[in-house]
């Protein structure tokens, strides 16, 4: 699963995943008789690989073409990407990017994530409590402003980070007041540029159509991040505007005959991360502590939610969604950690850096503006490296407790709207308060246990991992221990009551500093210590990174041009490649699957868990077609953030739904394979199959084809 998260645990087997993940690596990096670059590339819309496309596939969309899919494309704030595909504002996504909306909404007596959801009428849509719809509008390049704002400040690094910080706030609210659009400015090419995205925002998005979680991840976790696959990884939402349906003037048709074997493809969606222009010193940094910290603490936390989910069904419920989040997240992060290991991956990465480097020294003139970039961030990764621990651990948000985010987030809320936009922390400028008062104030339900286990686990996690007499440690325990320390806060709180948020909000600092809530007060206690980890990271590591960034990316275009994409930041990008399997295991594995597959797959383990059938499925074998196809692989490049992304044909028709990886593609944040890397996808056909036949979805399927439209 590709969406964007934080939360991970061990595999069940990590001896075999690791064996697998080697392999992949090696695939990678023993066949170079690939063509440079081939389907490599998250390309922004500003940018757009036509030269290799026409090169290599005969291909050259137009600009009309190129609009389409971006105004047809979304960005969903739960972590993925969807599309518009309907002229009654349907929007196509993974069932894995709505669980956390299912979750939400679902309750010990209606439990949509298990049992699936179809509105029977669009008055029977449910609204999601705090999901935002983001379509990209608008793109401006300000690099030339963001940069000599940081010029202006002179040599000091810490005083060009804040420089570049207030002129990016400065646009974002310039552009929000006179476009009404959300803002962002985002950086690419690690700073050498700086581009400005304005976004259609939607908070209006209702539940339509949704199939159980069974069939959506059917194989589970042992089927993770492997083909071939049998999932209907989908959901339908409608976005609404003033009440009424949208109406959005881009949607994508429905093909439903979906994408054949060699088809060349397209996906438009929203990579979250990608490290392939990093330096050594960071990728060694991440794989020798960022990454196993980060591992370690999600299996801690996976351990904790586990026995929660034992005491009984509604336990299990409520956590599921970590849960299954957890552990999708840890193959990727695994993936990634195991790339990094890799002697021979790394050897490439050294010999890449030294061959720019040395391409740099060549000329005097590069010499002198960006020798020394490398350098400083090597410097900048070792101070981080002698308080990574604190780093990471000073936090109450990585605990997985939504109480406890709430509660910084207030206390945090009312200190930075009182400062200048320019001098706030990141999610308190003026334009993103808006998003971040939605989230402060949804209506989603908590579980108050859960949150005590949570809590009083990460509150143990952080004892055993930091010092004696660590300044945080004694904060959030405040004498107690910690299991002591999550009843207090938890027990006594009224932060799970958006009402009461609201409330201490509205009443500003005041109400804050006089509130006797222990969460708050828990946050009031680790603010101030929040803030001096922020600020130590600005001055010693940010600031320094972000300078030394500048010059790489100038660098990056004086050497080499804007041949090569920008790492990924969960902005929309453009990747293309073909519908092609693959070698594995000593043999192919098929461009697609069928329902046949599903089936027989179901058959082999007995019909048990995590490859038993939903019962709607056995239900309807025989008014099947079994030949349809159900999911596919195809050669595009993409990453965590991806999930839910439209894969679309050269007629720009919506031919497949984006929901996973295969295994040799967990390496792909540092490097792509086309012999091997693959983009797992629904097949339109099956989706079309299984909403008519199965679940009854006809009318949204009428909708679909552009046959039934309503108000």
């Amino acid at each position: 699963m590709l969406t964007i998260t934080r939360r991970a645990t061990a595999p069940a087997s990590l001896s075999s995943l690791v064996h697998r993940g080697t392999l992949a690596v090696l695939a990678v990096l023993g066949l170079s008789a690939a063509p440079a670059f081939a389907d490599e590339g998250m390309w922004t819309y500003d940018n757009p690989p036509l030269k290799l496309l026409k090169e290599r596939y005969g291909f050259e969309p137009s600009q009309a073409w190129l609009d389409h899919l971006r105004l047809s494309s979304v960005r969903i704030n739960d972590g993925g990407s969807g599309s518009f595909v309907s002229a009654d504002g349907l929007l196509l996504t993974n069932h894995h990017v709505a669980l956390g909306q299912l979750s939400k909404v679902s309750t010990a007596e209606r439990d949509y994530v298990k049992g699936g959801f179809l509105a029977p009428t669009r008055q029977d849509e449910i609204p999601c409590p705090d999901l935002e719809i983001n379509v990209l509008e608008v793109m401006q390049d300000v690099t030339a402003r963001v940069q000599a704002a940081a010029s202006a400040a002179g040599d000091d690094t810490s005083k060009q980070l804040a420089a570049r910080k207030a002129e990016i706030a400065k646009i974002q609210k310039e552009t929000k007041d006179s476009t009404g659009r959300d803002c962002q400015v985002v950086t690419l090419y690690q700073g050498g540029e700086y581009w400005l995205y304005g976004y259609k925002k939607f908070t209006d998005v209702r539940i339509a159509f949704a199939p159980e979680f069974q069939a959506a991840f059917f194989g589970g976790d042992p089927d993770n991040f492997t083909f071939p696959r049998y999932c209907v990884d989908m959901t339908l939402f409608r976005v609404y505007e003033n009440g009424q349906p949208y109406h959005p003037a881009h949607y994508l048709k429905w093909n439903s005959a979906g994408a054949n074997a060699d088809d060349l493809v397209f996906v438009s969606g929203h990579p979250g991360n990608t490290e392939r222009l990093s330096t050594l010193a960071q990728l060694e940094l991440a794989r020798d502590v960022l990454l196993p910290l980060q591992l370690q603490s999600l299996q801690r936390r996976h351990a904790s939610l586990e026995r929660y989910a034992g005491h009984g069904e509604e336990q299990a419920r409520q956590a599921n969604d970590q849960i299954f989040s957890i552990e999708n997240t840890v193959k990727a992060l695994t993936g990634r950690l195991q790339g990094l290991q890799d002697a021979k991956l790394m050897a490439k990465k050294a010999a890449d850096e030294k061959d720019f480097r040395a391409k740099v020294a060549a000329k005097p003139e590069w010499a002198q503006a960006y020798g020394s970039a490398w350098d400083t961030i090597a410097q900048a990764q070792d101070k981080l490296r002698s308080r990574a621990n604190e780093s990471t651990l000073w936090s109450v948000g990585r605990s997985g407790s939504r109480l406890a985010t709430h509660a910084v987030r207030i206390v945090q809320y009312v200190a930075e709207v009182a400062k200048p936009d320019g001098e706030r922390l990141p999610g308190y400028h003026d334009a993103e308060l808006e998003s971040t008062r939605m989230a402060m104030f949804s209506p989603a339900p908590i579980y108050p246990e859960m949150e005590t286990a949570l809590l009083a686990d990460w509150f143990a996690f952080q004892k055993e991992n930091l010092p004696a007499g660590d300044p945080f440690v004694a904060a959030v325990l405040d004498g107690k221990t910690p299991e002591e320390a999550a009843r207090a806060v938890v027990g006594g709180s009224k932060v799970g009551d958006p009402e009461f948020r609201k409330s201490l909000v509205e009443g500003g600092a005041t109400a804050v500093a006089d509130s006797k809530d222990p969460f708050i007060a828990l946050a009031r206690r680790v603010d101030p210590l929040l803030r001096q980890m922020f600020k130590w990271r600005e001055d010693e590591v940010e600031s320094k990174t972000t300078a030394a960034g500048e010059k790489i990316g100038a660098a990056r275009f004086a050497v080499y041009g804007k041949s090569v994409s920008p790492d990924a930041t969960f902005t929309l990008r453009l990747s293309y490649g073909t519908v092609r399997g693959y070698p594995y295991n000593s043999t192919l594995a098929p461009p697609k699957t069928t329902m046949f597959g599903l089936f027989e797959r179901s058959a082999q383990f007995d019909d048990k868990s995590p490859f038993d059938l939903a019962p709607r499925w056995k239900a309807a074998e025989k008014a099947l077609d079994l030949s349809t196809p159900m999911d596919f692989v195809c050669t595009t490049d993409i990453i965590g953030g991806n999930s839910g992304s439209p894969v679309v044909n050269r007629a720009g028709e919506l031919v497949g739904l984006v929901f996973d990886g295969n295994i040799e593609s967990l390496v792909g944040d540092y490097v792509y394979d086309e012999a091997s890397n693959r983009t797992v996808a629904v097949h339109s056909a099956g989706m079309t199959e299984a909403m008519v036949k199965i679940y009854g979805a006809g009318t949204l399927v009428e909708e679909l084809l552009g046959a039934n439209r309503g108000g």
